[in-house]
């Protein structure tokens, strides 16, 4: 197994973090907690500054030139009970902020089933002289969950919520000196204290199969910036391609009355568009506007000026954007998704952003960074992340580097016995807005995904109604309702949203689209590759889809994988994948890389040579459809094994030798009615002559003969037929598990897409297997 390259970006990083370092003001030194040895150490681990951890600029999608980091040492004090804070007191413990106390870089590391879900943060800060006469906003990156807040004894902020930023103007309480700061937090994860159900995704306090170690408290950056009396709060904006143009709507504080927004397109420091507007949407220019997207990831930046009636420019703030759009459209007769008017297919790793030593929280910003950017040195295009939103600094580096994200909502409890009540589900559904809000400036997220397997799931009326709301509120984006409805605790197909979403371990299978919702495969894959010294699992467990024993085998089967996902692209209506996963985690070792990102698991440039197959499969020609002789009879020859030909037997299908001098029974087996198929008349179902009513249809990949008239049975029934695999003859695609194909093997018949496995699933001769003769009947 080879290290980690060096990643090639460096360079860059290290220029971009210079640019938004340098015009900031400095906190006052911060102490610093001992950082405690973490159960694995990552390269970065060593490069954490506790007395300034995470000094970047944490908003870079909205910079004003002066601020200061209040992360760092921090007072703590853990309790049971839910007490009254305490002012002017020193607290008995220390913690680097903004590290969760689980974490080993926190300098706490304190246990999972920790029951203290009370926690107390204190420090001081002074407030630079030079910002006198401005408002002072304090901000929460996120705390995990819910957070009271305090200056001078003065309550300044309540919220609630682990995964969204919060902030409040503390001005009213400031004393002209020392203050003091007081954070109090309660987090009950999933111990259901006070009945509380809330946001908690793949947190646990019993950490073991695909749950982890809670990140509890505080966890990302604290900071404060001075803004005049009058100024903008948020600013959002949509690119419209059809006339090149960016639509502006700028959100402020204190009273604007006859103020008016300026805003300024540029191309690097070069202004190519100017708009003059209000506090309603307005559109600037961006001539001959260069299109964002994975392959040409470009920004343009954006300067929003706010000015008092007499036109001086009262706030100024800077931002960035990309002119992207992304659609639907119907190619081949197959409904795909589009990124600036073309099929582009969504290939990417599941990515949970769990560090050994941090937690939620990344050691460093490189660090952070360098994840995305193995993602894209990998060849993919795209990311889901999966259950947890990031730092503003993560979706920065996916703008920049060019990754189509999926962001997941983070779910309540995946036990299904546990339901939110109401005002539980109001207050998740107030998160997944806000998230939704925070996202609006980035180029690379394209996609929300509520909810995943069943998890939070109250009824199947509500899933509905939550996609059909967070779509409208945001239409700029898909909204993928439920990934994972056929698996698990799912209540079923919520009927909405822009995409079918399967989940399939270690599959790649995939619905058949629709003509108003594409297909995408959510999870798939979790081969497994354990590496000794470079793994972990708080339970000494590790769970396996399947497993391997080599970073060759590892790569083989991988490989089947996305070749056998580029004929679902190609030949199937499969438009988007996502493998499980880039990482290995707690108990998790299916990751391209390891737990500690210090080993590289598969061959990079095979791996990367398979995801160029699957985007090319995108450009390539499905195979045609052919015409069979609807209401006549036919058998079927194995093209490769042409003595052999399908029949059914004990309600089985195989392939045996018939012959002119075989039995009557033998030549009725061997003999199918060719009927409009029971699904899609589109398609065919094939009734056996000898049991009217039975047809083939495919069960547990098994292709048997049965009888039904489910929705489920009439599409397990019917079968598309192509033009043979081989460029002749016939392949019979199964109707709802498209690019999937009947296929002999050792005499059985099976559905089948060739990507390993299952010996019946060999990659091996696949295409010859799986094409048919049709011949005259035997029993006409």
């Amino acid at each position: 197994m080879a290290p980690i390259p060096r990643p090639r970006f460096l360079a860059v990083l290290a220029a971009a973090l210079c640019a938004l370092s340098t015009s900031v003001v400095g906190a006052t030194p911060a102490q610093a907690a001992p950082i405690k040895t973490p159960p694995l150490t990552t390269p970065w681990t060593s490069q954490v500054n506790p007395a300034n951890p995470l000094p970047e600029y944490p908003r870079p999608q909205m910079v004003r030139p002066d601020w200061q980091n209040l992360n760092g040492e921090w007072q703590l004090r853990q309790s049971a009970t839910n007490d009254a804070p305490q002012f002017g007191v020193t607290l008995p413990e220390r913690i680097n902020v903004p590290y969760p106390v689980e974490s080993a870089l926190s300098g706490v590391m304190r246990p999972a089933n920790d029951n203290r879900h009370y926690l107390f943060y204190r420090r001081t800060f002074t407030v630079p002289a030079g910002w006198n006469g401005r408002r002072i906003q304090l901000h929460f990156g996120a705390v995990d969950w819910e957070s009271t807040v305090w200056v001078n004894g003065q309550q300044v902020a309540t919220h609630r919520g682990g995964y969204d930023r919060f902030e409040a103007d503390i001005t009213p309480a400031l004393n002209g000196g020392t203050n003091e700061l007081v954070v109090k937090v309660w987090d009950p994860t999933d111990t259901e204290q006070n009945g509380m159900v809330q946001a908690l995704g793949k947190q646990t306090t019993t950490p073991s199969g695909i749950f982890y170690t809670p990140s509890s408290g505080i966890w990302q950056t604290v900071w404060m910036e001075p803004t005049p009396t009058s100024s903008i709060y948020s600013v959002d904006y949509y690119p419209n391609l059809a006339n090149n143009t960016l639509r502006v709507r700028v959100f402020t504080r204190g009273n604007v009355s006859g103020h008016s927004v300026f805003a300024e397109a540029l191309n690097g420091t070069t202004v190519v568009g100017t708009a003059t507007g209000g506090f309603t949407e307005f559109t600037v220019p961006v001539p001959s506007a260069r299109r964002w997207s994975p392959s040409d990831p470009f920004l343009y930046n954006l300067r929003v000026s706010l000015r008092n009636a007499s036109g001086a420019t009262v706030d100024q703030t800077t931002h960035y954007f990309g002119m992207r759009e992304v659609g639907t459209a119907t190619i081949n007769g197959v409904r795909r998704p589009t990124l600036n008017g073309q099929f582009v297919p969504h290939i990417g790793p599941l990515d949970q952003g769990f560090w050994p030593d941090g937690l939620y929280t990344a050691p460093t910003d490189a660090a952070l960074a360098s994840d995305l950017q193995k993602i894209k040195d990998l060849g993919f295009n795209m990311v889901r992340k999966h259950i947890k939103v990031e730092p503003a600094r993560w979706y920065y580096w996916a703008d920049r580097l060019g990754l189509l994200v999926w962001q997941d909502i983070p779910s309540m409890t995946a036990d299904g016995n546990i339901n939110a009540n109401a005002a539980q589900q109001a207050q998740w559904e107030t998160e997944a807005r806000e998230i939704i809000d925070e996202h609006r400036f980035s180029p690379a997220v394209v996609l929300y995904t509520p909810y995943n397997e069943g998890w939070g799931e109250t009824s199947l009326a509500t899933t509905t109604r939550v996609g059909n709301e967070l779509k409208a509120y945001d239409p700029t984006r898909y909204m993928n309702v439920h990934s994972g409805y056929n698996c698990c605790q799912s209540l079923g197909d919520p009927g909405n949203g822009d995409l079918l979403d399967h989940h399939h371990y270690t599959g790649p299978e995939a619905p058949r689209a629709t003509s108003t919702r594409w297909s995408a495969l959510g999870e798939f894959g979790g081969t497994s590759l354990q590496t000794p010294g470079n793994q972990y699992s708080p339970n000494g467990q590790f769970g396996a889809y399947e497993q391997v024993s080599s970073q060759t085998a590892l790569t083989d089967r991988y490989v089947q994988l996305a070749n056998s996902a580029a004929q679902l692209i190609r030949n199937g209506t499969l438009s988007a994948t996502v493998y499980t996963e880039i990482t290995d985690l707690e108990g998790e070792v299916n990751g391209f890389f390891t737990y500690d990102r210090r080993v590289t698991k598969m061959d990079l440039n095979r791996v990367r040579a398979a995801h160029q197959g699957m985007l090319a499969a995108a450009g390539q020609a499905p195979l045609p459809r052919v015409t069979l002789p609807v209401n006549g009879r036919i058998s079927l020859q194995a093209q490769n094994v042409t003595s052999r030909y399908m029949r059914h037997q004990n309600s089985l299908v195989r392939t045996d030798p018939v012959t002119g001098s075989s039995d009557a029974l033998t030549k009725n087996d061997a003999t199918f009615w060719v009927r409009p198929g029971l699904a899609d008349s589109s398609c065919y179902s094939l009734e056996a002559v000898n049991v009217p009513g039975n047809y083939l249809r495919h069960s547990d990949s098994r292709i048997r003969i049965g009888s039904g008239s489910d929705a489920l049975f009439r599409a397990d029934a019917t079968w598309c037929a192509r033009q043979g695999q081989t460029g002749s003859g016939v392949s019979l695609e199964s109707y709802n598990y498209a690019g999937s194909y009947m296929r002999h093997y050792n005499a059985e018949v099976w559905r089948s897409q060739g990507s390993g496995g299952p010996a019946w699933n060999t990659p091996s001769l696949f295409p010859n297997d799986s094409v048919w003769n049709v011949v005259a009947p035997w029993a006409p």
